[in-house]
């Protein structure tokens, strides 16, 4: 008699569009780890707008690569199985991961990581505190220690940055980051979250629904050495007159007119510039940031938590654009 093999719960989507409505619950096989992989009992998995934009059909023909998709990449759990290959980790670990893009995973009770994509997780971090962290904190890391050059030791020169979005999942983490470098940071975000992210630490703050939000302007009058662009699309001629002689603008969600703002500031040699970012995952980077949050010099705060029998609530939640911080789903 063959043997019966473990099923889960997980939640796909099998065709482009449907929003919150074209997510679909399922029972299937736990996947199998190959030879450098994890199989992860999740215990939290975070939400990232990346993962509703590939449902949109926003990044085809890349993203997914086949249905049905498994969405979401963020995940906090416990090896239950490791591959052959599997050097730094055994059953039991508590980790935090990023799953493949392509592969996606997270709306799951089980899944697979990479070995070097997976982390360490300490007792002083919690599962949904880790699960926050990989795309949202790697991007804002990035940005500021790749594209803006901030050392987080504080030795470097005094910059000043402008944070947009700053309550959001990039930009709350962002907000933290730059100020354990040597920065005066402005920050925009909207009413009801100036005091949240005044408490993040940033010196200024602005409501982007009043003329001088909406307009980008530093209260001090300062220009910015660095934009680091959270929200949506600003045409340039709102940024230009902020930046200083230099001032890059780091724009996270480039889009088509971005990516030609870029290029046409390029071919005139433009002291000031426009500079798209794209995440590129880091065992090494995801490690640098858990290692922040156990000190305390990071945090993930979670706007809200979903059990994943309610994923479409959580992925609502996040199309709706006004999540302070994270949005977390629990198998």
């Amino acid at each position: 008699m063959a043997e019966t093999k473990p099923t889960m719960h997980a939640v796909w989507y099998d065709s482009y569009g449907g929003g919150p409505a074209g997510l679909k619950h399922v029972d299937i096989p736990v996947p199998a780890p190959q030879k450098n992989e994890l199989l992860l009992k999740l215990e939290a998995i975070s939400i990232n707008p990346v993962d509703w934009k590939t449902q949109k059909g926003m990044l085809r023909p890349v993203l997914p690569p086949k249905f049905p998709h498994i969405p979401a990449t963020d995940v906090g759990g416990e090896v239950v199985e490791v591959g052959p290959a599997v050097k730094k980790f055994k059953p039991g670990d508590k980790v935090v991961a990023i799953l493949s893009h392509l592969k996606g995973g997270g709306f799951a009770e089980f899944a697979v990581a990479k070995e070097n994509l997976t982390v360490a997780r300490p007792p002083e971090v919690s599962a949904p505190e880790g699960a926050g962290l990989p795309v949202a904190g790697l991007t804002a890391l990035q940005a500021l220690t790749q594209a803006a050059g901030i050392k987080l030791d504080r030795s470097g020169p005094l910059k000043n940055i402008l944070i947009t979005a700053a309550s959001g999942g990039v930009g709350h983490y962002a907000v933290q980051l730059a100020k354990l470098g040597n920065t005066h940071v402005t920050a925009t975000c909207g009413t009801r979250n100036v005091d949240f992210v005044r408490s993040l630490g940033a010196d200024e703050v602005l409501d982007y629904k009043t003329p001088e939000g909406a307009a980008l302007k530093s209260p001090s009058g300062k220009k910015y050495d660095f934009v680091v662009h959270c929200a949506h699309s600003f045409p340039w001629t709102v940024f230009e007159p902020n930046l200083s002689e230099c001032g890059k603008v780091i724009d996270i969600t480039p889009s088509i007119g971005a990516m030609m703002t870029f290029a046409l500031k390029k071919l005139t040699f433009s002291k000031k510039q426009l500079v798209p970012l794209l995440l590129t995952p880091k065992g090494e980077n995801l490690e640098f940031v858990v290692k922040l949050v156990k000190e305390g010099k990071l945090k993930t705060f979670i706007d809200s938590t979903y059990p994943l029998s309610k994923a479409e609530d959580a992925w609502a939640k996040s199309i709706n654009g006004h999540a302070t911080g994270k949005i977390i789903v629990e198998p």
